[in-house]
């Protein structure tokens, strides 16, 4: 009796099997795009919530309005809630407790070196403090890191740098992304390091970066001459090999800028909150 024949998994002949039919094109486009939208929405209503935490609307270690109370407010679901929670609970501003509820959680425990966190801060009129505390961050870090680039670099990290600079250079009248340009800047020579833990701060450093830029030359039209000529010897001084110029050009451009946020912000200038930048300065 003849058998008869198998089909193989490439065979032509259609799989009839339940469930095996791919749904049409349209469908998973407006599958897509409404899972889009719901992440969008989910986001926003996290930052909502998390600027009125940084504010203090919901001070440290308060606890937040019930779910329906907090839903009835943002007109959210608690699917939608509940997403938003997550998201703060990972960035430490906030703790569930079971039986008692949602708190926030002290500051000490905000992860404030989180890019959004930040753009919560200053979208809430950060205090003195808080900016004096990134410039100590970056002026524990930069200079040191300055100094390891200048004795440790290679051509491609010197290229690196380079680029950035030129770019500074090009846009440094506010056409095109200065901003980005100076970031790039400072994070490539934290690359330069070829310093794994060092590299690794590329991301925090480029979160403070971009809190410091918003109360310092963003307020004009583009960067002051001195600044970027202070940029230039950052460059030479690495170029050259000089750890303990580099160092030190690095100290004086830190302290200097930090003196223009100063005086911005004693003058009373405000400027406008930056997003975050999606990963263009990290280190890999």
């Amino acid at each position: 009796m003849a058998r008869a024949p198998r089909h193989s998994p490439s065979s032509a002949a259609p799989d009839r099997r339940r469930g095996s039919r791919r749904p049409p094109p349209a469908r998973i486009a407006r599958e897509s795009e409404a899972g889009g939208a719901s992440h969008r929405a989910d986001a926003q209503l996290a930052a909502r919530l998390g600027r009125d935490i940084v504010s203090g609307r919901y001070p440290p270690n308060a606890l937040l309005p019930s779910a329906a109370e907090m839903g009835a407010r943002f007109s959210a679901s608690r699917t939608a809630l509940r997403e938003a929670y997550s998201k703060l609970s990972g960035k430490g501003l906030i703790v569930a407790t079971p039986r008692i509820g949602t708190r926030v959680r002290p500051k000490s425990e905000w992860n404030l070196l989180d890019a959004e966190v930040l753009a919560w801060h200053l979208s809430s009129g950060p205090e003195d403090h808080f900016v004096s505390d990134l410039f100590a961050l970056r002026q524990a870090i930069e200079p040191a890191a300055a100094e390891i680039a200048a004795a440790s670099r290679t051509p491609d990290s010197l290229a690196r740098i380079a680029d950035a600079f030129g770019r500074m250079e090009r846009f440094r009248n506010g056409e095109g992304d200065l901003i980005g340009a100076d970031v790039d800047f400072h994070i490539a020579i934290l690359g330069a390091t070829r310093n794994h833990f060092l590299a690794a701060l590329g991301g925090l450093i480029q979160a403070a970066l971009l809190c410091a830029f918003r109360f310092n030359w963003l307020g004009a039209s583009g960067i002051g001459g001195e600044r970027l000529e202070q940029h230039r010897r950052i460059l030479e001084a690495i170029d050259a090999g000089g750890p303990e110029s580099a160092r030190a050009r690095m100290v004086e451009l830190l302290t200097d800028t930090y003196d223009d946020v100063r005086r911005f912000r004693e003058s009373g200038g405000r400027a406008t909150v930056l997003a975050p930048r999606p990963n263009s300065g990290q280190l890999n």
